[in-house]
Order: C-alpha cells, then structure tokens, then sequence
C-alpha cells in the first residue's frame, strides 16, 4: 500500500513537470506576412535561391542568449525592418547550436560538439562564435559578411542598407556610417556598446 501512494505522489508531481517542459512552437509567419520577417528554412531558402536569386541574411542565434531574444522582441518586429528585409533578402533565423544533419551548397552540415556549434555556423562565422551574429551574403551565398553584437533598428538599418545597396563594394564603413542618415522609426534604447 505505501508503494502505491508513493507512486501516486511521483505521479502527480512528475505529470505537470513533464508538461510544463512541453514547448509549444512558435507560430511562423506566413509568406506575405508584412507583421514579421518571413524566416526560411534551409531548405526553403535553396529552393527559393534556384526560382530567383537574392542577397541572403542569416541571424546565427542561441536559445540561451538573452540579447538574441531582445533583438528577436525589438528589431526584428519592427514594422520598418520586416519590411525592408522581406523586399530586399531572404531570412533564415538559424540556431547556431541545431543537432540536425542538413544539406546546403552542396554540402552536408551538422552539430560539432568540440567546437559546440553547427559546422556552417561555424564556417559563416568565421569560427568566431557571438551571438547573436547576423550574416548578410550576396545572391548564391557569395561573400558571407559576419557581424556580432545586438543592434538597434537605427544600427541596423545602417548595416542592412551597407549591404543591400551594394554601398559595401565602393565606400569604407567609416564613411557610410558618418554620412548615413536614418529614415526608419523605433531606435531601441539600452543597447549593449558596440563590440558586445
């Protein structure tokens, strides 16, 4: 009889437990959607390249990083990112720690548990692991620009215009920074400095 009340007792304590570790997936948007950043999957994203060639943003995040997470609530939901990103590149929000074996460029990638990271987050970082990094690549996945930190909508308009306008190739950041002007609404104060 005491085996069985123990066991009714680890019964309700280990049902709602496992329960409440149960994460719900997050709703993606749907194509069109002009309220969010419409995220690929790789294999979206290849097929999507072989129909009709774009620049390319990947945001190399983690589930643990907290700054991620603020750029995700923040930035990527402002009304005048979504936007531009959606016209200008295709988006993949991709877990830098993913466990899965996929294909890309050819190439098979998968979980390195001594460099904890995935192989093609390691290779588009340059083996420079920060998060959240955003990766801006041209048409093809040429030329793939790496940038750690957290970045403001004011920040990243800069960036993402940097290369969306092919202003890269001819003008040095230092003079595209200085002369820049901002035209998009919802700077987002309490940033972490430059260099996070």
């Amino acid at each position: 009889m005491k085996k069985f009340y123990l066991l009714a007792v680890f019964a309700l304590i280990a049902i709602p437990a496992a329960f409440m570790s149960f994460k719900k997936p997050e709703p993606q948007p749907k194509e069109g959607d002009k309220t969010h950043i419409n995220w690929l999957t790789m294999d979206e994203l290849q097929m999507k390249m072989k129909a009709n060639p774009k620049r390319v943003y990947i945001d190399f995040y983690t589930d643990w990083c907290g700054w991620c997470k603020r750029m995700d609530a923040t930035t990527f939901s402002n009304p005048d990112v979504v936007k531009y990103m959606n016209e200008n590149f295709y988006c993949v929000h991709f877990d830098a720690e993913r466990k899965d074996k996929f294909r890309f460029m050819g190439q098979e990638w998968y979980y390195d548990a001594d460099k904890k990271s995935n192989t093609l987050a390691y290779q588009l970082m340059n083996g420079k692991l920060a998060f959240p990094t955003s990766c801006f690549m041209e048409p093809l996945y040429q030329n793939p620009q790496p940038i750690p930190n957290y970045f403001t909508v004011e920040q990243f308009e800069c960036i993402a215009k940097f290369f969306a306008t092919n202003a890269y190739k001819s003008t040095p950041w230092a003079e595209w920074q200085k002369n820049f002007k901002n035209e998009w609404k919802g700077a987002d104060a309490g940033a972490p400095p430059a260099g996070h």
